[in-house]
Protein backbone atom coordinates (compact mmCIF):
# COMPACT_ATOMS: atom_id res chain seq x y z
CA UNK A 1 0.00 0.00 0.00
CA UNK A 2 0.83 3.37 -0.79
CA UNK A 3 2.32 6.14 1.18
CA UNK A 4 0.30 8.78 0.32
CA UNK A 5 0.32 12.89 0.63
CA UNK A 6 -2.89 15.43 -0.52
CA UNK A 7 -2.14 16.86 -3.76
CA UNK A 8 -0.53 20.55 -2.60
CA UNK A 9 -1.63 23.09 -4.34
CA UNK A 10 -0.12 26.13 -1.89
CA UNK A 11 3.06 27.48 -2.86
CA UNK A 12 5.89 28.16 -0.42
CA UNK A 13 6.00 31.83 0.77
CA UNK A 14 9.93 30.91 1.89
CA UNK A 15 12.47 28.67 0.32
CA UNK A 16 15.00 27.29 2.38
CA UNK A 17 18.50 27.83 2.22
CA UNK A 18 19.98 24.77 1.07
CA UNK A 19 23.57 25.40 2.61
CA UNK A 20 22.66 27.23 5.81
CA UNK A 21 20.43 23.64 6.55
CA UNK A 22 23.80 21.70 5.39
CA UNK A 23 26.01 23.18 7.84
CA UNK A 24 24.27 23.31 10.48
CA UNK A 25 23.41 20.07 10.41
CA UNK A 26 26.62 18.33 9.47
CA UNK A 27 27.66 20.63 12.92
CA UNK A 28 25.07 18.61 14.61
CA UNK A 29 26.40 15.05 13.84
CA UNK A 30 29.75 15.49 14.28
CA UNK A 31 28.93 16.64 17.80
CA UNK A 32 27.09 13.60 17.86
CA UNK A 33 29.69 11.58 16.87
CA UNK A 34 32.09 13.11 18.76
CA UNK A 35 30.49 11.98 22.25
CA UNK A 36 29.86 8.62 20.98
CA UNK A 37 33.68 8.06 20.55
CA UNK A 38 34.09 9.51 24.35
CA UNK A 39 31.82 7.65 25.86
CA UNK A 40 30.53 4.21 26.26
CA UNK A 41 26.96 5.48 25.92
CA UNK A 42 25.20 7.98 24.00
CA UNK A 43 22.98 10.67 24.52
CA UNK A 44 20.90 12.18 22.01
CA UNK A 45 20.76 15.96 22.00
CA UNK A 46 17.67 17.79 22.72
CA UNK A 47 17.72 19.79 20.07
CA UNK A 48 17.22 17.07 17.92
CA UNK A 49 14.31 15.95 19.85
CA UNK A 50 10.58 16.39 19.06
CA UNK A 51 8.10 15.74 22.01
CA UNK A 52 4.87 14.84 20.19
CA UNK A 53 1.89 15.24 22.81
CA UNK A 54 -0.96 13.55 21.65
CA UNK A 55 -4.43 12.90 23.83
CA UNK A 56 -3.15 9.19 23.72
CA UNK A 57 -0.17 10.15 25.24
CA UNK A 58 4.06 11.33 24.83
CA UNK A 59 5.53 10.50 21.81
CA UNK A 60 9.32 11.66 21.90
CA UNK A 61 10.91 11.36 18.24
CA UNK A 62 14.72 11.41 17.72
CA UNK A 63 15.52 13.20 14.35
CA UNK A 64 18.56 12.01 12.31
CA UNK A 65 20.10 15.07 10.06
CA UNK A 66 23.10 13.41 9.38
CA UNK A 67 20.62 11.02 6.75
CA UNK A 68 18.16 13.54 5.67
CA UNK A 69 19.39 17.28 6.56
CA UNK A 70 17.02 18.99 4.46
CA UNK A 71 13.98 17.11 6.09
CA UNK A 72 15.07 17.50 9.59
CA UNK A 73 15.43 21.07 9.12
CA UNK A 74 11.77 21.69 7.44
CA UNK A 75 10.67 19.30 10.01
CA UNK A 76 12.18 21.33 12.87
CA UNK A 77 10.43 24.76 11.50
CA UNK A 78 7.24 23.10 11.18
CA UNK A 79 7.72 22.25 14.75
CA UNK A 80 8.38 25.68 16.00
CA UNK A 81 6.27 27.27 13.84
CA UNK A 82 3.47 25.67 15.89
CA UNK A 83 2.13 23.76 12.17
CA UNK A 84 1.17 20.41 14.03
CA UNK A 85 -0.41 22.03 17.01
CA UNK A 86 -3.75 21.03 16.65
CA UNK A 87 -4.11 18.78 13.69
CA UNK A 88 -4.54 15.10 14.21
CA UNK A 89 -3.58 11.52 12.44
CA UNK A 90 -5.90 11.14 10.46
CA UNK A 91 -4.54 8.35 8.39
CA UNK A 92 -4.04 5.32 10.50
CA UNK A 93 -4.03 1.73 9.67
CA UNK A 94 -3.34 -1.27 11.75
CA UNK A 95 -0.29 -3.21 10.85
CA UNK A 96 0.95 -0.12 9.12
CA UNK A 97 1.38 3.34 9.59
CA UNK A 98 -0.32 6.49 11.43
CA UNK A 99 -0.13 9.31 9.50
CA UNK A 100 -0.65 12.75 10.91
CA UNK A 101 -0.54 16.33 9.64
CA UNK A 102 -3.29 18.51 7.41
CA UNK A 103 -5.58 16.64 5.67
CA UNK A 104 -7.16 19.81 4.83
CA UNK A 105 -4.40 21.22 3.34
CA UNK A 106 -5.86 24.71 4.09
CA UNK A 107 -3.38 25.38 7.21
CA UNK A 108 -1.50 28.28 6.81
CA UNK A 109 2.53 28.05 7.16
CA UNK A 110 5.49 29.05 5.46
CA UNK A 111 7.21 26.22 4.96
CA UNK A 112 4.80 24.16 2.94
CA UNK A 113 7.41 23.74 -0.36
CA UNK A 114 8.23 20.22 -1.53
CA UNK A 115 10.95 18.43 -0.47
CA UNK A 116 13.74 16.86 -2.38
CA UNK A 117 13.87 13.34 -1.38
CA UNK A 118 16.63 11.33 1.00
CA UNK A 119 15.90 8.22 0.42
CA UNK A 120 19.46 7.60 0.65
CA UNK A 121 23.15 8.83 1.21
CA UNK A 122 26.13 8.12 -0.47
CA UNK A 123 28.18 5.10 1.22
CA UNK A 124 31.93 6.81 1.79
CA UNK A 125 35.14 5.47 3.52
CA UNK A 126 34.14 8.16 6.51
CA UNK A 127 30.89 5.95 7.16
CA UNK A 128 30.30 4.86 10.64
CA UNK A 129 27.84 2.14 9.56
CA UNK A 130 27.99 -1.02 11.77
CA UNK A 131 27.06 -4.27 10.00
CA UNK A 132 25.13 -6.92 11.75
CA UNK A 133 23.81 -8.65 9.13
CA UNK A 134 24.85 -9.74 5.83
CA UNK A 135 23.38 -10.61 2.84
CA UNK A 136 19.99 -9.85 4.33
CA UNK A 137 16.75 -10.28 2.19
CA UNK A 138 16.33 -6.46 1.77
CA UNK A 139 19.64 -5.14 1.25
CA UNK A 140 23.14 -6.22 1.23
CA UNK A 141 23.71 -5.77 4.59
CA UNK A 142 22.13 -4.00 7.25
CA UNK A 143 23.33 -2.31 10.91
CA UNK A 144 22.83 0.37 12.19
CA UNK A 145 24.07 4.27 11.56
CA UNK A 146 24.16 5.90 14.83
CA UNK A 147 22.12 3.93 16.50
CA UNK A 148 19.50 3.37 13.51
CA UNK A 149 18.74 0.57 11.97
CA UNK A 150 20.02 0.97 8.22
CA UNK A 151 21.00 -1.08 5.16
CA UNK A 152 23.26 -0.07 2.44
CA UNK A 153 24.42 -2.08 -0.70
CA UNK A 154 27.62 -2.08 -1.97
CA UNK A 155 26.86 -1.98 -5.46
CA UNK A 156 25.68 1.13 -5.82
CA UNK A 157 27.35 2.57 -2.69
CA UNK A 158 24.06 4.35 -1.07
CA UNK A 159 23.56 3.73 2.46
CA UNK A 160 19.87 4.60 4.07
CA UNK A 161 17.81 4.10 7.12
CA UNK A 162 14.89 1.24 7.34
CA UNK A 163 11.44 0.93 7.83
CA UNK A 164 11.52 -1.16 11.06
CA UNK A 165 8.75 -0.50 13.82
CA UNK A 166 8.69 3.66 14.85
CA UNK A 167 10.47 4.93 11.90
CA UNK A 168 9.32 8.02 10.88
CA UNK A 169 8.98 9.56 7.49
CA UNK A 170 7.27 12.31 5.28
CA UNK A 171 4.48 10.99 3.40
CA UNK A 172 4.59 12.08 -0.56
CA UNK A 173 2.20 11.36 -3.60
CA UNK A 174 3.95 9.30 -6.94
CA UNK A 175 6.74 12.06 -7.42
CA UNK A 176 9.87 11.34 -5.82
CA UNK A 177 9.91 15.15 -4.46
CA UNK A 178 6.43 15.47 -3.70
CA UNK A 179 6.60 15.01 0.25
CA UNK A 180 5.74 18.55 1.59
CA UNK A 181 4.39 18.77 5.53
CA UNK A 182 2.76 15.33 6.87
CA UNK A 183 4.55 12.20 7.85
CA UNK A 184 3.61 9.00 9.09
CA UNK A 185 5.17 6.67 11.75
CA UNK A 186 5.34 2.96 11.54
CA UNK A 187 3.26 0.98 13.91
CA UNK A 188 3.40 -2.23 13.20
CA UNK A 189 5.41 -5.00 11.05
CA UNK A 190 8.04 -3.78 8.91
CA UNK A 191 7.42 -2.44 5.83
CA UNK A 192 10.26 -2.76 4.46
CA UNK A 193 9.37 -2.97 0.92
CA UNK A 194 8.86 1.14 1.58
CA UNK A 195 13.26 1.03 2.29
CA UNK A 196 15.05 3.47 -0.53
CA UNK A 197 11.56 4.83 -1.54
CA UNK A 198 10.63 7.30 1.33
CA UNK A 199 12.60 9.76 3.42
CA UNK A 200 13.09 8.45 6.80
CA UNK A 201 14.19 11.25 8.70
CA UNK A 202 13.66 9.71 12.71
CA UNK A 203 12.61 6.96 15.12
CA UNK A 204 10.39 7.22 17.71
CA UNK A 205 12.70 6.20 21.33
CA UNK A 206 9.69 6.69 23.63
CA UNK A 207 6.12 6.64 23.89
CA UNK A 208 5.31 3.66 21.27
CA UNK A 209 2.65 2.62 22.88
CA UNK A 210 0.76 5.82 22.57
CA UNK A 211 1.25 5.63 18.87
CA UNK A 212 0.24 1.79 18.94
CA UNK A 213 -3.48 3.09 21.15
CA UNK A 214 -4.55 5.65 18.12
CA UNK A 215 -7.67 4.96 17.01
CA UNK A 216 -7.46 3.06 13.81
CA UNK A 217 -9.12 3.75 9.89
CA UNK A 218 -10.84 1.09 7.86
CA UNK A 219 -7.51 0.42 5.00
CA UNK A 220 -10.72 -0.48 2.81
CA UNK A 221 -12.31 2.72 2.81
CA UNK A 222 -10.71 6.10 1.90
CA UNK A 223 -7.24 4.90 2.02
CA UNK A 224 -7.44 4.27 6.06
CA UNK A 225 -8.28 7.94 6.08
CA UNK A 226 -10.67 8.59 9.54
CA UNK A 227 -13.42 10.35 7.83
CA UNK A 228 -15.01 11.14 11.62
CA UNK A 229 -13.00 14.11 12.89
CA UNK A 230 -13.70 13.36 16.75
CA UNK A 231 -12.06 9.52 16.27
CA UNK A 232 -9.08 10.95 15.32
CA UNK A 233 -6.45 11.25 17.36
CA UNK A 234 -5.11 15.06 18.29
CA UNK A 235 -1.92 16.28 18.07
CA UNK A 236 -1.85 18.41 21.12
CA UNK A 237 1.26 20.14 20.73
CA UNK A 238 4.88 19.51 19.02
CA UNK A 239 8.07 21.33 20.82
CA UNK A 240 11.64 20.18 19.86
CA UNK A 241 13.42 19.15 23.19
CA UNK A 242 15.41 22.53 23.82
CA UNK A 243 11.99 24.28 23.70
CA UNK A 244 10.64 22.02 26.29
CA UNK A 245 10.82 23.16 29.74
CA UNK A 246 14.06 21.59 32.00
CA UNK A 247 11.32 20.19 34.36
CA UNK A 248 9.44 18.35 31.29
CA UNK A 249 12.75 17.00 29.43
CA UNK A 250 13.57 13.54 29.85
CA UNK A 251 17.08 12.35 29.07
CA UNK A 252 17.75 9.19 27.66
CA UNK A 253 20.86 6.90 27.17
CA UNK A 254 21.45 4.05 25.43
CA UNK A 255 24.60 1.59 24.94
CA UNK A 256 26.46 2.21 21.61
CA UNK A 257 25.87 -0.42 18.97
CA UNK A 258 29.80 -1.16 19.61
CA UNK A 259 29.57 -1.64 23.26
CA UNK A 260 30.85 -5.06 24.42
CA UNK A 261 26.87 -5.89 26.24
CA UNK A 262 25.01 -5.11 23.14
CA UNK A 263 27.58 -7.35 21.04
CA UNK A 264 27.30 -10.13 23.38
CA UNK A 265 23.27 -9.35 22.91
CA UNK A 266 23.60 -9.40 19.37
CA UNK A 267 25.62 -12.80 19.60
CA UNK A 268 23.09 -14.58 21.69
CA UNK A 269 20.46 -13.77 19.19
CA UNK A 270 22.56 -15.61 16.67
CA UNK A 271 23.34 -18.93 19.18
CA UNK A 272 20.12 -19.24 20.94
CA UNK A 273 22.14 -21.23 23.48
CA UNK A 274 18.88 -21.46 25.68
CA UNK A 275 17.30 -24.51 26.51
CA UNK A 276 14.31 -23.04 26.15
CA UNK A 277 15.23 -22.77 22.10
CA UNK A 278 14.74 -26.41 20.63
CA UNK A 279 15.05 -25.07 16.84
CA UNK A 280 18.19 -22.85 17.15
CA UNK A 281 17.28 -21.20 14.15
CA UNK A 282 19.68 -19.93 11.02
CA UNK A 283 22.08 -17.76 12.44
CA UNK A 284 20.25 -14.84 11.13
CA UNK A 285 19.30 -11.78 12.60
CA UNK A 286 16.12 -9.42 12.08
CA UNK A 287 17.68 -6.11 12.37
CA UNK A 288 14.37 -4.44 13.52
CA UNK A 289 13.84 -7.06 16.77
CA UNK A 290 17.56 -6.09 17.63
CA UNK A 291 18.11 -2.65 18.45
CA UNK A 292 20.09 -1.04 21.03
CA UNK A 293 17.30 0.42 23.62
CA UNK A 294 16.61 3.36 25.20
CA UNK A 295 16.33 4.36 29.10
CA UNK A 296 15.81 7.06 31.30
CA UNK A 297 15.79 7.81 34.88
CA UNK A 298 12.72 6.10 35.57
CA UNK A 299 14.08 3.35 34.14
CA UNK A 300 16.49 3.01 36.84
Amino acid sequence: MRIQRKHNWVIAAVVFSAVFIWAFNLHSQELGVAQEKKSKIYQPQQQNLVYLNTDTGLIVIELAPFIAPIHVAKFKALVNEGFYNGLDFYRVIDGFVAQGGDVTEQKPSKYRANLTAEFTRPLTTASDFVTVQSPEFLAQETGFLQGFPAGRSLSDQQEWLLHCPGAVAMARNNGANSASTDFYIVIGQAPRHLDRNMSVFGQVIYGMKHAQAMQRGNPNIGGGVIADVTQRTKIVSAKLGNRVGMSQQINFTRNLVTDAAFQARLQDARTLESDFFHHKGSGNLDICYYRPRFTTEQDK
